[in-house]
């Protein structure tokens, strides 16, 4: 009999707030594995470090988040197609000291469009906010899911017109870009609030964006999962517009990230009981 676990975590600044371990920890107990999910606070300058220092001592995997999704890359081995596409990473596997770094983020948002919302991305028009790290997994797995046409609002335009040339090159997709403040046209079918904006401890505000002329039958979806219902989302639903939350993309990313470090199915009801248990407390 072994007593030793095996090792996950994650890696951010700050990640005091971040309930990914309740989920991961639910799920190896459901499945009767031995292993431990690591919440660890690592400050950008001790990025390359930690990375070291994981590997070292045998774990194996880790998720990634602010600020870290697209500077660790230089310190992975090997990227998934995807994750070269997007040009971030949320989830690393390393098997024998060998780091292959994954974007579950886009997956995982997409599946809770598809499944929980059961709205259909193909020909639809999207309206995504911000251009980092989970923006561009989102709008990566839209744009090959078949959406007609994503509109980028950031409030740097050099980092989002480097967004949408990627977009445009690595996916033929029609892409393009404007900045704060905006407001929702009668013809978009899908928005995506993908920036932070809204996160606990600033739960009282909203992006700076105007649903007036909104459609009824837009989705509103955001990639905020603590709290569940933010401002833009209760805006939303005022309107009588369909919503889609943060939990449901952060349960979905999860599961693939367990299904890759572990090799066995996710048990996904599980995963986001734990995280409502949590988010609650």
């Amino acid at each position: 009999m072994s007593y030793r676990a095996e090792l996950v975590g994650l890696l951010g600044q700050p990640v005091d707030e971040n309930p990914t371990g309740a989920m991961q920890e639910a799920a190896f107990e459901e499945a009767h594995l031995d292993w431990r999910y690591v919440t660890m606070e690592v400050a950008p300058a001790k990025l390359g470090a930690a990375m070291k220092g994981v590997k070292a001592l045998g774990f194996r995997g880790l998720n990634l988040t602010i600020p870290h999704k697209v500077a660790v890359l230089k310190h992975l081995d090997e990227l998934t197609p995807a994750a070269k596409l997007i040009g971030a990473v949320n989830t690393v596997a390393i098997r024998d000291g060998h780091t292959l770094g994954e974007n579950t983020d886009g997956k995982g948002f997409l599946r809770g469009v598809v499944e929980d919302a059961r709205v259909e991305p193909a020909g639809k028009r999207v309206l995504l906010l911000g251009a980092g790290g989970a923006a561009r997994a989102i709008a990566a797995e839209l744009a090959l899911a078949g959406v007609s046409s994503i509109h980028v609002v950031n409030r740097d335009p050099e980092r989002g017109e480097t967004m949408v040339r990627d977009l445009r090159e690595g996916t033929g997709v029609s892409a393009s870009l404007s900045t704060w403040p905006v407001k929702v046209s009668d013809d978009i079918d899908i928005v995506v609030n993908a920036t932070s904006i809204g996160l606990y401890p600033d739960i009282d505000r909203m992006p700076d964006i105007d649903l007036g002329d909104a459609r009824p039958q837009a989705l509103v979806c955001d990639a905020v999962f603590n709290p569940s219902e933010t401002r833009l989302l209760r805006a939303a639903r005022k309107r009588g517009m369909r919503t889609l939350d943060g939990l449901s993309m952060l349960v979905y990313q999860g599961a693939i990230g367990f299904e890759l470090w572990t090799g066995k199915p996710a048990p996904e009801r599980v995963m986001k009981n734990a995280l409502r248990r949590a988010l609650a407390a």
